[in-house]
């Protein structure tokens, strides 16, 4: 909601000045869609509509559904839709700005570090890259499979404005949203995986596990 509320200006799915934002990490897409709930985009017949049969709404965002402007799932593509979509905005004379938010993991793509540097090289101050980083990806902890550490120092080698926050902090988040430069902007969210839910925090099996109706219920109460 940082970036929904405080951030981005979405007048209208269909509105041409509009801010974009890009979920690059595309199988958090149902976090996405409950947001475009909550924001009037989808109804809540189309948010409950999620993996039934004949749905837009799958595991991962696609551009035919209302507030969404790029399709994604195939990790590393995101950050370069970003920048295309920034350096678009600078010769349409726009004020567009653009977000993408990507995972720790996927920066083990090389197509990521290909976007930071275009990026860099440009100076696309009206972009913005969130990491989600969580330390953790599908087959293991992220150090383990390929360590990106220490990831902000390596984001600013590539010549991006960077800044460390705790991802859970709504402030924090938005403080460094909002703050200006000349460069783009690199938001290094440390955060943990299933935070608020006691059996899911830190826990890699819960990338794919099914809950039960106990487990569900538990949850529930746990995060409010």
């Amino acid at each position: 909601m940082a970036i929904y509320d405080r951030f981005l200006s979405l007048t209208s799915p269909q509105a041409p000045e509009r801010d974009r934002f890009i979920l690059s990490k595309g199988h958090a897409a149902l976090a996405l869609y409950s947001t475009l709930y909550l924001k009037g985009v989808l109804s809540a017949e189309q948010l409950n509509s999620f993996l039934e049969p004949g749905t837009l709404l799958g595991v991962h965002p696609e551009r035919q559904i209302p507030g969404i402007d790029f399709t994604t799932g195939s990790l590393g593509h995101g950050l370069s839709m970003g920048a295309g979509a920034a350096l678009a905005a600078r010769l349409q004379e726009s004020q567009r700005r653009v977000v993408a938010l990507l995972s720790d993991g996927e920066c083990n793509e090389g197509s990521v570090w290909e976007a930071m540097m275009f990026a860099a090289q440009h100076r696309l101050a009206n972009l913005t890259a969130i990491v989600d980083a969580n330390g953790q990806q599908a087959f293991g902890r992220t150090r383990d499979v390929l360590n990106t550490e220490p990831l902000g120092d390596r984001w600013k080698l590539f010549g991006w404005d960077v800044q460390e926050v705790d991802g859970h902090d709504l402030d924090q988040l938005t403080n460094a949203l909002q703050r200006e430069g000349e460069r783009p902007k690199a938001i290094v969210a440390r955060t943990v995986f299933g935070k608020g839910v006691s059996y899911m925090e830190g826990q890699i099996a819960w990338n794919y596990l099914p809950m039960t109706e106990v487990q569900y219920r538990q949850a529930l109460q746990e995060v409010g």
